[in-house]
């Protein structure tokens, strides 16, 4: 379980450093472009910790329904060398998408602008300003990364239907606690990952800057990386204690200002 944590959390920090670097640079120095290398590295980066992070969520749901539905032969399944098969696979499967991706999109010039409106590369912007051959080849990827990526919510949709079902037919509270605080994250950073990816292929695609454009970008590529960590923090006692503490001291400095 531990193993797959640390694995989740590098994409979690490469996606945004993939990203935010080249923004914050722009933004210091005043200038507005990205040579088409830098964009090309960008969008191959963002897409191997995007496929990272849904194919290591998908392994730790299987994880955890082995753990739960089937504890007596956890060990007997869960095996050091299948832990290192599998983010192995991942990592591998990452790599080899965002190959194929990337060399589609920029395996033509691109006809129509150079002009993207959006502050780092993104798909939906490369796609705009692409050939039509590309867009074709990109559309039927894109179809297939689909049904990918709707077949591993499904089976991972399939896995929490049965893990529920046993965790609500335990006598023990203690163990319907201690099962559901494990599987919460797992299924909050799944909600945030469906929610950010359903904003990023969905939404319009921009033709001018807009503020709205900007927010929209800046919550699919920074909010989840960004809170990702802090809800496998969450499930840390001593994190936890710090909160209450923490909460406990700001009711008090509140109680104590109204008072005066």
């Amino acid at each position: 379980m531990y193993i797959f944590i640390s694995n989740v959390a590098l994409p979690d920090l490469g996606s945004i450093s993939a990203t935010v670097p080249k923004t914050v640079v722009n933004s210091m120095t005043g200038r507005k472009t990205i040579s088409l290398t830098e964009c090309a590295a960008q969008i191959f980066l963002y897409l191997v910790f995007a496929e990272v992070e849904i194919a290591l969520l998908v392994v730790m749901c299987y994880d955890r329904y082995v753990a739960i539905c089937h504890p007596l032969h956890y060990r007997l399944i869960i095996t050091p060398s299948l832990c290192s098969q599998a983010t192995a696979g991942s990592w591998t499967s990452g790599l080899v998408y965002s190959a194929v991706h990337t060399g589609s999109l920029f395996r033509l010039p691109f006809t129509k602008t150079n002009v993207i409106q959006q502050y780092f590369c993104d798909v939906p912007q490369i796609l705009r300003i692409s050939s039509p051959d590309v867009q074709y080849s990109e559309s039927v990827l894109l179809a297939v990364s689909f049904c990918l990526v709707l077949g591993c919510f499904a089976f991972m949709f399939v896995s929490y239907v049965n893990i529920f079902s046993t965790v609500f037919k335990a006598h023990s509270v203690k163990v319907r606690k201690k099962a559901i605080s494990t599987c919460t994250p797992q299924l909050s950073i799944l909600l945030l990952l469906v929610i950010s990816g359903a904003i990023a292929v969905l939404g319009p695609i921009a033709q001018k800057p807009s503020l709205k454009n900007l927010l929209t970008a800046m919550f699919y590529s920074m909010v989840p990386p960004f809170v990702n960590p802090i809800i496998y923090c969450l499930r840390n006692r001593e994190i936890n204690a710090a909160l209450r503490r923490m909460c406990h001291r700001y009711s008090l400095f509140t109680i104590k200002n109204s008072l005066h």
